[in-house]
C-alpha cells in the first residue's frame, strides 16, 4: 500500500515537473544554507576542540586584563611579570610555570621585508618544554633551540614551505630581525594555525636584548600536578595573585582561563551565531513550505474528477489523505536532497577557498551522518505538514460533487 502511494505521488510530481521544481526552490535553498553553514561550523568546532586538546587539560593561562570601557578607574590594563611567575610556581598544585613574550618585528630575507610576530622560549629547559608542549610545536627540519643559543631562531612551517617570501627559508639560512642577523636552526611542522605557522621563536634572553630587558610577559602558562583539579589550581593561583596585589575578587587586573573555559566561551558564541544562521535559513524554508501548500491546493483543484473516480471505485478518505501527504512529503524531501547536495558542495568550496587564501586547514567542512539524515527527515516533515490542509480538503470531497466538477 505504501509503495502504491509513493508510486502515484511520484507520477504526479513527474507530470508537473516545472511546477515541482519551482515549488522546491525555497526548500533546497534553505536546506543548502543550513547544511553548508552548520557543516563549516561543525568543522570549525572540531578543529577548535582538537587545538585545545593538544594544549592539554592540565594547563591554565594567566594574562593581564585589557582595559575596559566603564567609568574611569573601573578597570585598568593589567600585566603579568617575573614576580607573578615566581609566585605561581609556589602555589600548591602547580607543577611548572613559564612566561612568554610576543613582539612584532620586521623580518628581512632576500631583500624582502615583512612584519611578523616574534615569540620567546624560556631559557630554562623545563619551562621551554612546557611552552613547546602547550603550543604543540614539533620539528620538521633541523633542531629546537638550546638554552645557550643567542642569535638563532626556529621558524614556522610557512617560511620554508609557504609563500611568505619569493625565496623559501631553510635551515642554515640567515635572516634579519629588526636589522640584526639570526641563523635559522629549525623549521616547525605545519599546525594549520596561521599565527603559529608564521611564528618566529627565539630564546628569551635574545628577545630581551633585541627589545630591551623587561620584566613583563604577554602571558604565563601554568601546569597542574598530575591528579590535581585544574579548576581548583586556577582558583588558588587567582587567590595568591589577588593577595599579592591587594585586589578584591571581581576587581582584578589579570585574568585566568582554563582550556574548558575557553571552550565554553567559544561554544556559547558559536551557538548564538548558529541560531541566527538557522533562523535566517528558516525563512527560506518557510517560503518553500508555503509554495508546497499552494501547489497541493492547485493539485486538488486540478484532480477533483480523479479524486471522484477514486472514491467511486472504493477509495476511502484516509487513502486520499495519505496520497496527498505522500506527494507533498516527497516534494519536501526531494528539495531537501537537492539542498543537501548543494550545501555539501558549497561547504567544500568554502573549505578549499579558505585553504588557498589563508593557507590554513582550520576551516573544514564536516558532514556527520545525523546532519544529512536530519536534513532529509526535516524536509519530508516540512513537506508533509505543508500538505495537510490541502490533503484534508481532497479527502473530504464527496464522490458525486467531484465527478460533476468541470
Amino acid at each position: 500500500m505504501i509503495r502504491d502511494y509513493l508510486s502515484l505521488a511520484l507520477n504526479s510530481i513527474r507530470s508537473r515537473r516545472l511546477r515541482s521544481w519551482l515549488t522546491m526552490i525555497g526548500i533546497f535553498i534553505g536546506v543548502a544554507s543550513v547544511v553548508a553553514l552548520i557543516s563549516l561550523g561543525q568543522g570549525l568546532q572540531e578543529a577548535i576542540n582538537s587545538e585545545f586538546a593538544s594544549f592539554g587539560i592540565d594547563k591554565v593561562i594567566i594574562q593581564g586584563k585589557s582595559a575596559g570601557f566603564g567609568a574611569p578607574g573601573t578597570f585598568s590594563a593589567g600585566k603579568v611579570t617575573e614576580d607573578d611567575l615566581k609566585l605561581i610556581k609556589k602555589v600548591s598544585g602547580v607543577e611548572n610555570a613559564a612566561g612568554r613574550i610576543i613582539k612584532t618585528a620586521t623580518i628581512e630575507f632576500g631583500n624582502e621585508q615583512q612584519a611578523r610576530a616574534v615569540s620567546s622560549l624560556p631559557n630554562d629547559n623545563r619551562e621551554a618544554s612546557l611552552i613547546i608542549d602547550a603550543n604543540n610545536f614539533k620539528l620538521k627540519d633541523g633542531r629546537m633551540l638550546k638554552s645557550s643559543d643567542r642569535n638563532k631562531v626556529v621558524l614556522g612551517y610557512d617560511y620554508a614551505y609557504g609563500k611568505l617570501f619569493s625565496k623559501k627559508v631553510y635551515v642554515g639560512n640567515r635572516i634579519l630581525i629588526n636589522g640584526k642577523q639570526f641563523e635559522v636552526v629549525g623549521i616547525l611542522e605545519r599546525l594549520g594555525d596561521p599565527f603559529r605557522d608564521k611564528a618566529v621563536l627565539m630564546n628569551q634572553d635574545a628577545l630581551q636584548d633585541l627589545y630591551g630587558s623587561s620584566r613583563e610577559f604577554n602571558a604565563l602558562v601554568a601546569q597542574a600536578k598530575k591528579g590535581e583539579d585544574i579548576n581548583k589550581v586556577a582558583e588558588d593561583i587567582a587567590k595568591a595573585m589577588r593577595k599579592d596585589r591587594s585586589q578584591k575578587e571581581g576587581r582584578e587586573d589579570f585574568e585566568i582561563q582554563t582550556p574548558q573555559q575557553f571552550l565554553n566561551s567559544f561554544n556559547v558564541i558559536f551557538g548564538i551565531v548558529q541560531a541566527v544562521v538557522i533562523g535566517i535559513a528558516g525563512i527560506s524554508i518557510l517560503v518553500g513550505s508555503i509554495g508546497i501548500m499552494n501547489t497541493m491546493y492547485t493539485a486538488v483543484i486540478e484532480r477533483t474528477r480523479e479524486i471522484g473516480i477514486m472514491k467511486a471505485t472504493g477509495a476511502r478518505n484516509e487513502h486520499i489523505l495519505s496520497l496527498f501527504l505522500a506527494e507533498s512529503g516527497m516534494l519536501g524531501m526531494a528539495g531537501g536532497a537537492i539542498g543537501v547536495a548543494l550545501g555539501m558542495g558549497i561547504g567544500k568550496l568554502v573549505e578549499f577557498s579558505a585553504q588557498k587564501a589563508l593557507g590554513s586547514s582550520l576551516l573544514q567542512a564536516y558532514f556527520p551522518w545525523y546532519l544529512i539524515a536530519g536534513s532529509l527527515l526535516f524536509s519530508f516533515i516540512i513537506g508533509a505538514v505543508s500538505g495537510v490542509l490541502p490533503a484534508m480538503q481532497a479527502s473530504r470531497l464527496k464522490p458525486a460533487d467531484a465527478l460533476r466538477y468541470e
